[in-house]
């Protein structure tokens, strides 16, 4: 059955889209600060040659060098974004590299139709899809179980580091739709992962959480043969 988003989703979704086409040329730039907390969350996935891994929110493709570097011509790399101008200058990094092995889907995150083959997935700087709990649901169902999973972005620090807080504020504001959740970004993933490991960086500005995607409950019967019963 086909399901519809709901109002707020919907107007989320819209401001994430003129969001980032206003950004779209300025990104790279915007985001080149935070490349060593890319680094490290892509290591955090722990990637081995032939393995496959999702690129949730890939933007520009600034992450897929590094993911394919993982991964080898072997591997693979799904990479989902829903805004044209983001999508189009991934594209042209993967045309100018002759990667075969990327493939890239323009949708949102749940309109992504999806394989349960993926190995890793990566959220880098996607807070409003780490918010939405259909968005996060989607990719648990394009994973094998036990994945890693690796989520990194902006987050609140402790009250009394007001001056960070008002540069988180100031990044928030141009970054994302809503401040909720912006205490505890990964709180809604933490229900889908076990050994959840969490670092702060950058006097608690920026977070990585890491995981493996949880293992499905065996079901049992509620039932059970009596003793002799043929």
């Amino acid at each position: 059955m086909a399901t519809t988003e709901s109002p707020p989703s919907s107007r989320r979704r819209r401001a994430a889209l003129e969001q980032y086409r206003r950004r779209a040329r300025i990104y790279d730039v915007e985001l080149a600060m935070f490349e060593p907390l890319r680094r490290a969350a892509i290591a955090r996935l722990d990637l081995r040659l032939g393995q496959r891994v999702i690129d949730v929110g890939c933007g520009t493709g600034l992450s897929l060098t590094l993911l394919r570097r993982d991964v080898g011509a072997t591997g693979h790399i799904t990479g989902i974004e829903q805004c044209p101008p983001m999508i189009e200058r991934a594209r042209a990094v993967v045309e100018h590299h002759g990667w075969r092995n990327v493939s890239l889907i323009q949708s949102s995150i749940e309109g992504a139709a999806l394989r349960r083959d993926a190995d890793a997935a990566l959220f880098h700087f996607t807070h409003d899809i780490l918010r939405e709990p259909r968005a996060l649901h989607a990719i648990e169902q394009g994973l094998r179980p036990g994945a890693r999973v690796v989520a990194c972005g902006l987050r609140w620090a402790n009250p009394w580091a007001w001056p960070v807080n008002l540069f988180v504020l100031g990044a928030a504001l141009h970054s994302v739709t809503s401040l909720d959740g912006l205490d505890a970004p990964w709180s809604l993933l933490s229900g889908y992962l076990d050994d959840l490991r969490l670092e702060t960086r950058a006097a608690g500005a920026v977070f990585i959480a890491s995981g493996v995607l949880r293992q499905p409950r065996r079901r049992t019967s509620a039932t059970t043969a009596t003793k002799g019963h043929a």
